[in-house]
């Protein structure tokens, strides 16, 4: 009896371990065939696509967009960007280092006085040098009235600074305002679609809200690409500011000086 059972728990294992080799068989089998299935369909998001370049992408989204308003948003980002260009180079060609300014001046009017001053002046471009040479040509009336040409011509610099900069905030402000006309005319042409068509399909609804958001986003990024030169055309004029003030309080200094 005791090797009865033995042999029948022998074979019954070996069974058992049959089974089960067959079942792992049968389901590896399984998995090979839905993994094959699987790479053979066409899967959007892995499936190699051909990128559509740049150009032909704004392209398209431009004429989706209408381009009545896309061509007005696009006018502002031309004009925008003109001005914020022209005002760019002329600030950096408005910088001058002051402190080599003030040495040149101190030597002429060591040298050969007040005119020599004005001479190395005439020859020095930016705001500056202009400053500097309208508080020289008032230096025969006292130091009072060359401090006070100093200061009122730096006030006439600052704004021919400025000049200009209310046309980029126009512009910065306009854009947003097409986008959002484009966005209200998008939808009345959807709410017109489904009047005519007596029904709610997203078909009908998807034409006009497209436009809207086309027209909404290209206003937006407009205005914050005009908004970025705009700040960086308002950080460059602080600075040639407070240049223009460290050197008007140092060429009175000088003048004083120079005086005694």
């Amino acid at each position: 009896m005791f090797l009865a059972v033995i042999g029948l728990m022998a074979i019954s294992a070996n069974t058992y371990a049959q089974d089960q080799a067959q079942a792992a068989a049968e389901t590896e089998t399984t998995e090979e065939v839905v993994a094959a299935a699987a790479d053979e369909e066409v899967n959007p998001f892995s499936a190699p696509q051909e990128d559509q370049p740049l150009h032909q992408t704004l392209k398209k989204l431009f004429i989706e967009g209408g381009a009545g308003f896309m061509a007005m948003v696009l006018l502002c980002l031309i004009f925008g960007l003109a001005i914020a260009i022209e005002r760019i180079i002329t600030l950096s060609l408005s910088q001058t280092n002051t402190k080599k300014l003030l040495e040149k001046v101190e030597k002429a009017l060591n040298e050969g006085g007040v005119e020599a001053a004005k001479d190395v002046c005439r020859n020095t471009r930016g705001p500056i040098a202009s400053i500097f040479y309208q508080g020289l040509l008032s230096m025969d009336q006292g130091i009072d009235k060359a401090e006070k040409a100093i200061v009122d011509y730096g006030s006439v610099q600052m704004g021919q600074l400025m000049n200009g900069m209310s046309w980029i905030t126009l512009f910065i402000g306009i854009a947003p305002m097409l986008g959002f006309m484009g966005t209200v005319i998008g939808m009345i042409q959807a709410f017109d679609a489904i009047e005519v068509a007596g029904d709610i399909s997203p078909t009908l609804v998807a034409g006009g809200m497209k436009v809207a958001l086309i027209t909404t986003v290209g206003g937006l990024v407009v205005a914050i690409i005009l908004q970025i030169f705009y700040n960086y055309i308002l950080s460059k004029v602080d600075s040639i500011t407070i240049a223009m003030e460290d050197a008007s309080i140092s060429l009175v200094d000088l003048l004083v000086k120079y005086q005694k």
